[in-house]
């Protein structure tokens, strides 16, 4: 009976006041995150406000619908952060980017370098419609090229529900796994949340991100978090200690 009065963890609490956030879309006009400058300086301060001291944003890649270059997303990084210091927002701000595995990417990282969260950790997604075909020649290309896959938002990836075979499969070929925070509090819906929940428990998970592409998003951590055991989701968060500066 107690467990029913127990009280919930709100999201934000678990935030702590260093967190490096790796996964966001704060860029203005480059993607389908912030649209305009302004709505890079609200979701920064937002975010700053939630404790995050170090921001890696990083803008899709994706073939024919963000059509995003590195030199592109550099030389846009740079005027934001000229911006920002007019606010004095003078906080970490790196810029690395959100690839789309496909057949442009592969003649991406074999031709030239990609944008990485730090070192040779590289941000990689796949379509929520499906995998792709080549997906584990994509993956074992990629790191014979140098490079270490970090999955974003497995959760989300509802054709792998059915078979949870397909993550140890994942995690064999060398992805490490970063969790969409919003997912613990069901932003995208009960199954994913208790999908996102099982691989915590089985330890699946290296890093999280907040994937921030609006305010929508910032709310979310204003939420209940649905996880029981927090262990596995505190220490993921404190993982992400690896890419401060």
């Amino acid at each position: 009976m107690l467990n029913l009065f127990r009280t919930k963890t709100i999201l934000k609490d678990l935030i702590p006041d260093n967190h490096v956030d790796i996964h966001s879309h704060l860029l203005p006009g480059i993607d389908d995150g912030a649209k305009t400058f302004g709505d890079s300086l609200r979701l920064i301060q937002s975010l700053k406000a939630l404790g995050v001291s170090q921001f890696i944003t990083t803008p899709h890649i994706i073939f024919n619908l963000w059509d995003n270059s590195g030199e592109q997303i550099k030389d846009l990084k740079q005027e934001t952060v000229l911006e920002l210091e007019k606010y004095q927002i003078t906080v970490p701000f790196r810029a690395a980017a959100e690839y789309m595995m496909d057949d442009h990417f592969v003649q991406l990282f074999k031709s030239e370098k990609l944008l990485t969260l730090k070192d040779n950790y590289v941000l990689v997604e796949m379509s929520y419609i499906n995998p792709p075909i080549q997906l584990y020649e994509i993956l074992f290309d990629l790191q014979v090229a140098g490079y270490t896959p970090v999955l974003a938002h497995p959760e989300r990836y509802i054709f792998f529900h059915a078979n949870f075979d397909e993550y140890q499969k994942l995690k064999r070929a060398g992805c490490l796994f970063q969790l969409n925070l919003a997912a613990v509090v069901g932003y995208y819906g009960d199954q994913i949340a208790k999908v996102a929940e099982k691989l915590l428990q089985k330890g699946m998970y290296n890093f999280v991100g907040s994937d921030v592409h609006h305010d929508n998003h910032i709310a979310a951590f204003e939420q209940k978090v649905r996880v029981k055991d927090l262990t596995p989701l505190k220490e993921i968060i404190s993982n992400n200690q690896f890419f401060s500066l």
